[in-house]
């Protein structure tokens, strides 16, 4: 028999609010993300990022797999921000690992002049810093004195 495609059935048309209502109070109740700190959601590092994207990947895996029963669901998310939690807790003690998980902010522009061998190195191209620029609100490179790309990816821009 084919897969349905526009309806299953009632139950598994309720399951997914039901097991999504008790899976986001899962998260807030047991208060998990509050207790992990703010950085659990933070993009300060592509580690953080991937961090974010697997909690909302497994939470959707519980919302859709009926397979997957609700308590293995939180078990998994709870795993996945005590596993954070403790890689952050190492990286602020030692920082030979927080060498190993967490990139250094790469400098661009130099008192108006771009730095091409950095620039290839993290391939970001003169339209990007240039935009970077304009969303400092500034438009000559001459009066930039050095733009910093930041572990999150983000432009900082510091005029002369």
């Amino acid at each position: 028999m084919p897969d349905p495609i526009l309806f299953d059935s009632w139950p598994s048309l309720i399951r997914i609010p039901l097991v999504g209502l008790l899976a986001y109070a899962a998260l807030i109740l047991i208060l998990m993300l509050r207790v992990s700190g703010k950085r659990t959601l933070s993009k300060m590092n592509a580690f953080d990022l991937i961090v974010t994207v697997a909690l909302g990947s497994t939470l959707s895996t519980v919302l859709l797999d009926d397979g997957i029963p609700l308590a293995e669901g939180v078990a998994a998310l709870a795993l996945l921000i005590c596993l954070q939690y403790a890689i952050t807790w190492v990286s602020v003690r030692s920082p030979r690992f927080q060498g190993l998980i967490k990139a250094e902010p790469t400098l661009l522009v130099h008192q108006g002049r771009y730095l091409p061998d950095a620039m290839s190195r993290q391939r970001v191209t003169h339209d990007e810093v240039q935009a970077a620029l304009r969303q400092s609100g500034q438009s000559d490179i001459d009066a930039v004195l050095w733009v910093m790309l930041e572990t999150d990816g983000s432009m900082t821009v510091v005029p002369r």
